[in-house]
């Protein structure tokens, strides 16, 4: 390999005829910033004012040898890398390339390579968080490296990297982002005092508004009194009916009379956890009855607005089964209140 790209400065009236080694910007404060020349365009004459225009005297020309990639080649060989389903790929601008979700749905994001990437001298891997709710265009990731031209075997390690990770995940893309599916949610409201008609319903409007949200629907609210033999009764109810997903708001404390836990434990239902290390929403459980998710909730989803369900409930909704692991997960970054 050779120790140089073969990349040259040269004054601009000298750059005729040469290939231009990287994009050139103008910025026009509160007009307009963008690319004024594209890499790789040829050097002509009347290009020369306009190099002069945006403080350009002197540029890089680019004569790369063997062994060596432009910044643009290198931002997408990686950002192709990681790049899965629901993903679209921008072209390289200004040595950057964007991955962007081409629908609405959950981004699927590997922190480990992502970290194992940046790892690497030179690289840059850019993202937003795992698991965040994103719509139709929204840039999920940004690739470039920090010289002009890089090492193709830095670039190699890198999609080594990712292949490696692929493996490992089964077959997962890096960067993905999974479709939400449209459920039929069944919600069941416990409690007597709302039952007996004493208060007002205040659970069922909010739930239906984030289920709505993500494009599911409530096809049906029942109410029962703090009985378990009731509660149980409405839930197998909602089992016969195939409903998606099973949701149970009130009577989720330790009280004796809260008996939405216990009635759903008595439904048959398998117990994935009764509590998350999550503040608020650290009284949820989350459960599966023949393979359907069953959700007692707490009573803070009623009146704020990010919860443990708010974390869950997109999970569910792009097809994802909840295990153990991702309910201890959320102790880390999960104190957003009391």
């Amino acid at each position: 390999m050779s120790d140089s790209p073969m990349l040259r400065e040269v004054r601009v009236q000298e750059a005729i005829g040469m290939m231009l080694a990287h994009d050139l910007t103008q910025i026009i404060p509160g007009q307009f910033k963008g690319r004024k020349f594209k890499k790789g365009h040829i050097i002509r004459e009347e290009d020369i004012p306009g190099l002069l225009d945006i403080g350009k005297e002197h540029i890089y020309v680019m004569d790369l040898q063997q062994g060596w990639l432009h910044e643009e080649e290198a931002a997408l060989r990686m950002a192709k890398a990681a790049a899965g389903q629901g993903v679209l790929l921008s072209e390289p601008h200004e040595g950057k390339v964007s991955l962007k979700a081409s629908g609405f749905g959950l981004a699927k994001i590997s922190r480990p390579f992502v970290e194992a990437a940046n790892a690497i001298d030179g690289i840059v891997f850019s993202t937003i968080k795992n698991d965040t709710i994103v719509q139709a265009g929204q840039q999920l990731a940004g690739t470039r490296v920090v010289p002009l031209v890089i090492e193709a075997e830095r670039i190699e390690a890198v999609e080594k990297l990712a292949l490696e990770e692929i493996e490992r995940q089964g077959g997962v893309a890096l960067v993905e982002v999974k479709p939400f599916r449209k459920l039929r949610v069944g919600l069941i409201t416990t409690g007597s005092e709302v039952f007996k008609g004493r208060i007002q319903d205040k659970f069922g409007p909010a739930v239906r508004s984030k289920v709505e949200a993500l494009g599911s629907e409530v096809v049906e609210q029942r109410f029962a009194p703090d009985e378990s033999d009731e509660i149980v009764k409405h839930i197998h109810a909602f089992q016969q009916e195939g409903v998606d997903l099973i949701l149970l708001t009130g009577g989720m404390s330790v009280d004796p009379d809260d008996r939405t836990p216990g009635a759903i434990r008595k439904s048959g239902a398998e117990v994935v956890s009764y509590g998350t290390p999550m503040l608020p929403g650290s009284m949820l459980m989350m459960a599966y009855l023949d393979g359907i998710p069953v959700m007692g909730l707490p009573g803070c989803v009623m009146h704020d607005p990010f919860t443990s369900f708010d974390v869950l409930l997109p999970r569910i909704c792009a097809g994802e089964t909840i295990v153990r692991e991702d309910i201890t997960a959320m102790g880390y970054g999960g104190l957003l209140g009391c």
